[in-house]
């Protein structure tokens, strides 16, 4: 396995880790009542904000590592 997929096999990670925190918070201010609220809100806030850029560095990576010829399919032969 190259560098490419371990790089975007953390970025997998991270997104997963991010969703499982949106998870938790809402969690939190469900579970809890109103004595969470605030600290639930802004976990929510927070974890999507970190989702979103997680998922906008991995595209930017991805389109790197695939002008760069580390990912995607490789060219098909021609007969």
């Amino acid at each position: 396995m190259n560098k490419a997929k371990i790089t975007m096999f953390f970025y997998a990670l991270s997104a997963i880790a991010s969703m499982i925190s949106i998870g938790l918070f809402v969690s939190v201010v469900g579970a809890t009542g109103t004595q969470y609220n605030t600290i639930g809100f802004i976990g929510i806030f927070l974890s999507i904000v970190a989702l979103c850029v997680i998922f906008m560095q991995g595209m930017k990576q991805k389109k790197k590592f695939i002008a760069a010829g580390l990912l995607g399919d490789p060219e098909p032969e021609q007969q």
